[in-house]
């Protein structure tokens, strides 16, 4: 795996921090000297403490849709194998960011709103790439129930900020994606 670019490395922390402290809680001066920098050098990378934000919540909601895209094409037609290669992405995405998650829960207010319309334009057809999936493998399901199911399944898993402090994380991701799987294939 490539390391990391500068651009990367100041976003992965600034998610740290708003995910401890608040976005309103960090200054541009506290992230620069977070990443090593001047908070004034910042502004060589991104034009706003709230751009960093918008990048942040849109990028990943976009890598979201992406490898999940990825995902169901390795299932090659199988909505099991499809499926279960969704469950698998997510519950390693959320184990691997749990900061991002709570900045979405918590700072969403604060995000641009031609960001909150990306983010959202992105998680809607996530949420779809789910439920025609989970509608392929379970044929008599309505398109609703579906959709309940799968924003039911990503509420589970993206608790994880706030689970697995008493587990390891391989065995919360176990556990994660058994109660995922158990609730989508029904």
């Amino acid at each position: 795996m490539a390391e990391p670019t500068r651009r990367e490395q100041i976003l992965a922390t600034a998610a740290d921090l708003f995910a401890a402290r608040g976005f309103h809680g960090v200054s541009v001066a506290d992230l620069g000297a977070a990443v090593g920098i001047s908070g004034p050098a910042l502004y060589k990378h991104f034009p706003s403490k709230q751009a960093m934000l918008a990048e942040m919540l849109v990028s990943i909601s976009e890598r979201l849709l992406s490898v999940g895209r990825e995902r169901v094409a390795a299932g090659a037609g199988d909505p099991d194998v499809a499926l279960r290669g969704l469950v698998d992405w997510h519950v390693e995405f959320a184990l691997a960011h749990r900061p991002l998650i709570i900045v979405q829960d918590r700072d969403w207010e604060s995000l641009p709103l031609d960001a909150r319309d990306a983010v959202r334009d992105f998680q809607r057809q996530y949420v779809d790439l789910w439920a025609d999936q989970v509608r392929t493998l379970r044929p008599g399901l309505d398109a609703g129930t579906a959709h309940a199911a799968v924003q039911a399944v990503f509420g589970l898993i993206n608790s994880t900020p706030r689970a697995g402090h008493t587990i390891d994380d391989d065995e919360l991701g176990a556990l994660l994606a058994a109660m995922a799987w158990a609730a989508l294939s029904g």
